[in-house]
């Protein structure tokens, strides 16, 4: 399967500035030392400042259309970028939207409740629904999905961060176009790294890669960055959603044990917890290459990077791409733990 044909096999809503840029990190490979790096642009997917769950919501907010559903429904953390895609996509569509977000127990700054994501979700005419940072979101699901029913409306509900079999479709298609980029670089991408938490993206980019026959010329494996402290958990959702939407895909052979990659040193205490290392690697991005990482996936992730080839886990020949999945208004809600630049 070719990106053509990918996107011509599933029914989709166009929401994202697709293909997004593959450009050279030439600035951070050449103070690092190590290998050539490259970053995925999926922060310019263009709906409202953009991120990477706007290439779910074209597979999951087409099927909310088809099912005559008049309402999304999604989960998130305060400061989610899945929400506020989810939000923004809702308003594109004409579609009503509730939110059920949690409040955060790490983070006590009055920022985080009034800036960033938490604000745009507002302004994108968004209905929010609070929980208790240690409650579980998907009760609050429910019973808004029943409101909304018995009011009359139809509800659409995505679990976090659109990490369906459906929704990794989106990074399937993302495979794809890097694989085309590649080849019309021609340069051969020896590693794959991103934020993984969810599952969805990494889930999807595992069935794209196979459904491009796995071992291709162009294309190593992909490293997902463990940004929710939870060692067990995201391997196992990265799984589940790599083989539901390798079935989409027609892949056969099932997805190996291989193929699913997770490296968990650096989360830190928590999701969305802060860590000198994402510090480090927000300042470093913003200061050699004019780029903004967020605090709670790509800062982290870009954290585990530069640290892995500080240790020479990647060879300085190698050429690695990195999965910029978005989320840069989170760092105003994240002003506290910049304070010392």
């Amino acid at each position: 399967m070719n990106l053509d044909q990918f996107s011509r096999q599933f029914p989709r809503v166009r929401l994202a500035h697709l293909p997004t840029p593959l450009e050279p990190l030439e600035r951070l490979s050449d103070h690092l030392g190590g290998p050539r790096i490259y970053v995925k642009r999926d922060d310019c997917t263009g709906l409202a400042t953009g991120g990477n769950k706007t290439r779910k919501l074209e597979f999951l907010l087409a099927d909310a259309l088809e099912t005559g559903c008049d309402t999304i429904i999604t989960e998130g953390g305060r400061q989610s970028n899945h929400v506020r895609q989810t939000a923004a996509a809702a308003a594109k569509l004409g579609l009503d939207c509730e939110l059920v977000q949690q409040t955060a127990h790490f983070w006590q700054d009055p920022d985080y409740d009034q800036t960033g994501n938490i604000f745009l979700d507002r302004l994108l005419g968004a209905r929010l629904h609070d929980v208790p940072g240690e409650a579980d979101r998907k009760p609050g699901m429910a019973e808004v999905a029943e409101a909304v029913a018995a009011r009359g409306g139809k509800p659409y509900v995505i679990p976090a961060g659109g990490s369906t079999p459906l929704g990794g479709l989106g990074y399937a298609g993302c495979a794809f176009e890097i694989a085309d980029q590649a080849e019309a670089l021609d340069i051969t991408v020896d590693h794959i790294v991103l934020a993984s938490g969810s599952g969805g993206t990494q889930g999807g980019l595992v069935a794209g890669l196979l459904a491009l026959g796995g071992g291709i010329a162009v294309l190593g494996p992909a490293l997902g960055i463990d940004i929710d402290a939870d060692p067990q958990g995201v391997p196992e959702r990265v799984r589940a959603v790599a083989e539901g939407t390798a079935a989409l895909l027609g892949v056969s052979g099932g997805v190996p044990a291989s193929a699913v990659a997770v490296n968990s040193d650096y989360a830190g205490e928590a999701y969305g917890a802060p860590t000198p290392g994402m510090v480090e690697a927000v300042t470093l991005l913003a200061r050699l290459e004019g780029l903004l990482l967020d605090p709670v996936y790509s800062g982290k992730a870009m954290a585990g990077l530069i640290d892995l080839i500080r240790q020479g886990v990647f060879a300085a020949g190698e050429t690695i791409v990195f999965i910029h999945t978005g989320g840069m208004p989170a760092l105003f809600a994240y002003r506290g733990a910049f304070e010392d630049l």
